[in-house]
């Protein structure tokens, strides 16, 4: 059945043995192994109760688990609403009571006082993969059905920022979101040949629906790290050829000894708050 997002994002890779993901927790996904692992997801939310356009709230770590739970949403008709790890008991309170959605995916230190904020399912997932939700995954069917979502459904919440006002959730469609994957790919030639050094966090547009979403359309190898570290992210320049962050990332890296052109010499474009710094 057509699903915009998960069509042009996850579906034209499923089989493929190509490396995805590779990251120092859980080594090399490839491809296909994250469309398994992102279709057991999908099986575990529709069990514990999400509808077609239910929101899936996510409080969690960056993890390979993580991104399949984003792909595994919208594959099984959900809605994505990521929300930063460092909100306070009452700012998630507000945007889960806002939100009203059918699942939350969060730690256990969270779980008990969120399930009594909220009537939704709560699923944990921990920094170091264990939790209800990869249980619940575990076992289940490597393909699902893909629930129909249209260009005008929706697919992710973004709350805003909250500077005038309480925090309102921006509804992203499914054809708002790859119309800007598309765009963003095209002009930055984004294509299966790169490699993504993703160091930012994934509770946020650029980290998650910028750099996730161009890398999947594009079919490129992403290194996921788990935080920004100059000298790590300096150790991947040889051998990437893309840079997502943000300035303070720049700013650290020039004072880091080795940033050189040199270093540099494979990368193909370093980008700043979604904007190319050069080439």
């Amino acid at each position: 059945m057509p699903n915009v997002m998960y069509d042009a994002l996850a579906a034209p890779h499923a089989d493929s043995p190509k490396p995805f993901l590779t990251d120092d927790a859980q080594g090399i996904t490839t491809f296909a192994e994250f469309s398994a692992l992102a279709a057991q997801i999908a099986h575990a939310l529709t069990a514990a109760g999400l509808r077609p356009g239910g929101r899936v709230a996510v409080i969690a770590p960056k993890r390979v688990e993580t991104l399949a739970l984003y792909i595994a949403t919208l594959q099984a008709g959900g809605v994505y609403l990521p929300l930063n790890t460092a909100y306070t008991a009452s700012e998630l309170e507000y945007f889960l009571s806002d939100a009203t959605p059918d699942v939350v995916v969060t730690d256990a230190a969270r779980a008990e006082s969120l399930q009594d904020a909220c009537d939704a399912r709560v699923l944990t997932l921990e920094a170091n993969g264990s939790g209800t939700l990869p249980d619940a995954a575990a076992g289940q069917s490597s393909t699902f059905e893909t629930v129909s979502r249209g260009a005008d459904d929706l697919a992710a919440l973004l709350y805003t920022s909250g500077t005038t006002g309480r925090s309102k959730g921006a509804m992203l469609t499914h054809g708002n979101m790859l119309s800007n994957a598309e765009a963003l790919a095209g002009l930055w030639q984004i294509t299966a040949q790169d490699r993504l050094i993703h160091a930012l966090p994934i509770f946020h547009t650029h980290g998650l629906f910028v750099a996730m979403n161009t890398s999947l359309l594009a079919g490129c190898q992403v290194r996921l790290m788990d935080r920004f570290d100059a000298g790590a992210v300096l150790a991947e320049l040889p051998q990437s050829t893309l840079l997502m962050g943000v300035p303070t990332f720049y700013t650290r890296l020039l004072d880091t000894a080795g940033f050189t052109r040199g270093a540099c010499a494979n990368m193909r474009l370093f980008i700043s708050g979604s904007a190319p710094l050069l080439a």
